[in-house]
């Protein structure tokens, strides 16, 4: 081949390598945003509206928004390393057991965010305390640092009700303060 004939072809190969390049890096984009979307469910879940209750079950692990009654969101849910029993002092790293209130979201929370669950009780509280223990306290529903980690499914709490942070997307724009909680063994 000529030199000028070798100038004719390199042209041609430029639009061509520009063209697989972008295809490549459009197919790996769409394949990205497809197993986001895969692992977050639909985005419509957003939309669900007020609720009337949660309720956890910590042997299934999961958490559940109820409407009338009517189950309207399920998630997985991460808990501590020792979530079976009732929460019985500070630092046991079990989720309490029992009905409570959402009291208090916070939007900016390290872990997200994050709703607060009215924990202890005055008679858990004082159970704790006669027996010289702190109830332990700062139980929430919250998100993740990390959203990748939720899929590791190992404890992701010291207590706490752990969600990815699509779910918690879904909670927090569902549930209104001062909704109760059942929390199931």
């Amino acid at each position: 081949m000529t030199e000028f004939a070798l100038e004719l072809a390199l042209p041609a190969a430029r639009p061509r390598r520009f063209l697989h390049r972008a295809l490549t890096w459009s197919l790996c984009a769409a394949l990205a945003a497809g197993a986001v979307f895969a692992l977050a469910g639909p985005v419509t879940a957003l939309a669900l509206g007020p609720v009337d209750k949660v309720v956890v079950d910590k042997s299934a692990r999961s958490l559940t928004l109820l409407r009338d009654g009517a189950a309207v969101f399920t998630a997985d849910i991460s808990l501590g390393k020792s979530p079976q029993g009732q929460k019985q002092r500070e630092g046991d790293e079990r989720t309490p057991e029992g009905k409570y209130r959402l009291i208090w979201g916070n939007p900016d929370s390290t872990h997200y965010r994050a709703i607060l669950i009215s924990y202890p009780s005055k008679k858990q509280a004082a159970a704790a305390a006669a027996k010289g223990e702190d109830a332990g306290g700062g139980i929430m529903i919250h998100g993740q640092r990390q959203w990748w980690r939720f899929l590791t499914r190992s404890p992701l709490t010291n207590g706490c009700i752990g969600l990815s942070n699509f779910a918690m997307d879904v909670v927090w724009n569902a549930v209104e303060l001062g909704a109760p909680i059942e929390i199931r063994p």
